[in-house]
């Protein structure tokens, strides 16, 4: 980040902006992943609102304008696109819908040619994604940041269409070249919907690849079943205005420098990876996004521990191509003490006179 002066303070989007280009900012942009905790300060639970879009963006937007951070990323759950390509899905009204693993789409990967690639216009509830991203981005697009996530990656969905355990073993006993054809396909259904995530008024769209995560798979399964389509996904979506980001769950200490190969230009990190390094693994001229602990301090910990956490990670960067947030999603039962610790820790020490004298004394 290059110690570019300011005039006065800046709207979010100019923060979001400013850090992209490796600017500084007036401060460090706090955007928390809240669709859970959006909807729960709402009054509803995401299980009873998922097909009302209205819904949705009211409570996005009321959430952002109450607690004051930098933008909104619209996300539902993680079953949605494979929903449109034709799996079955649970639906729970405390909860985030699920697909039935019991009952996987694909009892074969060579059936992958038998699917209708989804019209996010058109299929499942691809369009009531779409409506509230546009509902948002009209009312906040030009002054925060809107990230209209595209749902899975092309890994996560090829292994929810065909069932995490039996695609797993697919990895090691299917022919290569099956694997690559049916993720080649996955990788287009993303790539539309992450269009019409853009079309939609979205600034920033994304992916969850979170089964491809070390958790899961090994870094060489990783690196060559997983990074390909991801760089693929960049290549057809990102443009120069539009940036692209990807998000892997767990400790991806082991393919974070991988990751920062996929051509993205923000990584959304998860908290089991140490942000210090992270910084140091990735090229400067990628943003991190996050990475507080979603549990805990933000669920389970106090508002003083909330504030520890956002220090921490703004002090292993130096704040740095850093976006504040969290590690993942938010709980909808986050107490809003530790929400509003959350953002006014990452005001108080990702403001540019803070970031400026962190750097001073490591240079020291």
């Amino acid at each position: 980040m290059t110690e570019v002066g300011f005039m006065g303070e800046m709207t979010s989007l100019e923060r979001i902006r400013a850090v992209m280009r490796g600017e500084m900012p007036d401060h460090l942009p706090v955007v928390p992943q809240s669709f859970m905790f959006a909807m729960s300060d709402g009054g509803y639970s995401i299980g009873t609102v998922n097909r009302k879009p209205a819904v949705m963006a009211k409570c996005h937007l009321e959430c952002r304008e109450k607690y004051g951070y930098d933008g909104c990323i619209m996300d539902v759950d993680d079953s949605t696109l494979a929903e449109a390509c034709g799996a079955k899905v649970i639906y729970r009204e405390d909860n985030v819908a699920v697909v039935k693993e019991s009952e996987p789409l694909l009892k074969d990967l060579r059936q992958i040619d038998d699917l209708k690639l989804p019209d996010p216009k058109a299929d499942g509830r691809l369009p009531e994604w779409l409506e509230t991203t546009s509902r948002i981005a009209e009312k906040i697009g030009r002054e925060a940041m809107v990230m209209g996530r595209a749902d899975q990656g092309p890994f996560n969905l090829l292994c929810i269409l065909r069932g995490t355990q039996e695609f797993m073993m697919d990895l090691f006993e299917e022919d290569e070249e099956v694997i690559f054809h049916a993720l080649e396909w996955c990788a287009k259904a993303h790539i539309s919907f992450a269009k019409a995530q853009l079309e939609a008024g979205a600034n920033i769209t994304s992916m969850g690849d979170a089964y491809a995560s070390p958790n899961l798979v090994s870094p060489a399964i990783y690196q060559k079943f997983a990074l390909p389509y991801e760089r693929q996904v960049v290549e057809a979506v990102q443009t120069e205005d539009l940036p692209y980001s990807i998000h892997i769950c767990g400790d991806t200490t082991k393919i974070i420098g991988a990751m920062g190969r996929t051509g993205a230009r923000l990584l959304e990190v998860d908290w089991k990876l140490d942000m210090e390094t992270a910084r140091k693994e990735v090229p400067a001229d990628i943003v991190l996004m996050g990475n507080v602990n979603p549990s805990d301090p933000l669920y389970l910990g106090s508002p003083e521990d909330v504030d520890a956490a956002v220090r921490a990670v703004v002090e292993a960067t130096k704040g740095y191509g850093l976006i504040i947030s969290s590690g993942c999603a938010i709980g909808a039962n986050t107490s809003p003490e530790n929400m509003r610790a959350f953002v006014a820790a990452a005001r108080r020490y990702g403001a540019c006179e803070n970031i400026m004298e962190l750097r001073h004394s490591a240079i020291q």
